[in-house]
């Protein structure tokens, strides 16, 4: 089964898909992490997302090529997060075809993930080239992913909305 966590930065969405994941398996799923350390800032975001989690996830830590960790992975996986994924795909000079065809194919696989991504769909249009493209493939992502997925849930506040 495939369950989608979205919502807005610090809605409280990592934590709740974690206690979601962990109550859903015996076996101790994988923690997919996707950030990257590019700054002091993102290293305390990482740091503090470790001990959050401690040791009730086996972590992998993944930025580009997601498709390649899940594919083999035989336990529940925690996807974490898919903005940042995004985000660093069009940071490395990766198209938005290249994206679509990752998400395409890790939907058609028969695994129980449990996807965290940013909602970003309720902000105003920016005027940086950039900014746009990430919303928009962010924006058809998230549609994608929303889908295939049994259980959709909006975060807001620490409170998971079920709306799928």
């Amino acid at each position: 089964m495939k369950t989608l966590f979205i919502g807005g930065i610090k809605s409280g969405k990592s934590k709740l898909a974690e206690e979601y994941i962990l109550k859903s398996t015996t076996l101790l799923p994988v923690y997919l992490a996707t950030s990257e350390a590019i700054d002091k800032q993102m290293q305390e975001k990482i740091d503090r997302h470790q001990l959050q989690r401690s040791e009730r996830f086996l972590t992998i830590e993944e930025p580009l090529n997601i498709i390649q960790v899940i594919a083999p992975v035989p336990t529940p996986i925690l996807l974490e997060c898919v903005s940042m994924w995004i985000n660093n795909m069009l940071h490395y000079g990766f198209k938005s075809e290249d994206i679509y065809e990752q998400i395409e194919k890790i939907m058609d696989l028969d695994k129980e993930i449990v996807f965290v991504q940013n909602d970003v769909s309720s902000t105003l249009v920016s005027t940086n080239r950039l900014a746009r493209e990430f919303t928009d493939i962010n924006g058809v992502v998230s549609q994608m992913i929303a889908s295939g997925c049994k259980e959709v849930y909006h975060t807001v506040a620490g409170i998971a909305i079920k709306i799928k």
